[in-house]
């Protein structure tokens, strides 16, 4: 059996288009999607029609939720949210509204965006200095809730890891598909940047008792998906977009 894992979209069609080519060329049918699919300033609504289109096992991420939970100064504040906002319309709204946020297949597979406890956790990521580094195996079972699956997949941070735990179990982040570096201010000011403009996602093969793991980059025209975000005022998202590095404004 072969699973086809991605996270992190962000609206950007044109990464997906092409990630969902590589896929088909592989005849994989199962196709799970960690979250975090529309916020950003490139294709939210289009990309929503081609994730339908395909039929991803889909849950909630944090920034799905936030869009639900816009309020109105925050998009008056934000115009890139307002942007999303606006393109998905109220039918996606409701969608993602019906989401769920983790989700176990067959006792086997546990999904996640970011932690059992906080969508806007890092799983196996601690950047609580500031710089990237890799949890504990004791952490990060915690921050699972001692889940039993024996593979874990988890998204958020745009960092394709994948990672055996002391307790036997996989966990396996599959990057980002839309955006390669971005930064943030919380839970401490950090960078995330894989140094590449290409999409990433992670294949999945389970026969009997073994398993292997790919994790794949897959070109595309990220020059399309630059060119979008500038005309919507995003020169950030544009770099981002272009070399996989965050925009230096210092």
């Amino acid at each position: 059996m072969q699973i086809g894992i991605l996270s992190d979209i962000h609206g950007n069609i044109y990464a997906l288009q092409e990630v969902i080519k590589d896929i088909k060329s592989r005849n994989i049918e199962v196709v799970l999607n960690l979250g975090d699919m529309f916020y950003g300033p490139i294709e939210p609504r289009a990309t929503y029609e081609l994730i339908r289109e395909n039929k991803f096992i889909n849950i909630c991420g944090n920034q799905d939720r936030e869009i639900l939970e816009a309020s109105l100064a925050q998009l008056e504040e934000n115009p890139t949210l307002r942007y999303v906002y606006e393109d998905l319309g109220e039918e996606v709204l409701y969608w993602i509204q019906d989401l769920q946020f983790e989700k176990i297949i067959g006792g086997t597979y546990y999904m996640v965006h970011g932690t059992y406890f906080d969508d806007s956790q890092y799983l196996l990521e601690d950047v609580s200095n500031g710089e990237i580094n890799l949890r504990s195996d004791e952490e990060i079972i915690k921050l699972t809730d001692n889940i039993e699956a024996p593979f874990i997949f988890c998204g958020h941070s745009h960092l394709p890891r994948v990672h055996k735990l002391n307790s036997g179990q996989i966990v396996i982040n599959p990057g980002s598909v839309g955006l390669q570096a971005y930064e943030d201010e919380l839970p401490i000011k950090h960078k995330m940047q894989n140094h590449t403009p290409h999409a990433a996602y992670t294949i999945l093969t389970v026969e009997e008792n073994q398993y292997s793991v790919e994790q794949v980059r897959v070109a595309y025209d990220y020059e399309k998906a630059a060119k979008k975000a500038e005309d919507n005022g995003r020169p950030d998202w544009a770099h981002a977009l272009r070399t996989g590095e965050v925009l230096n404004n210092e």
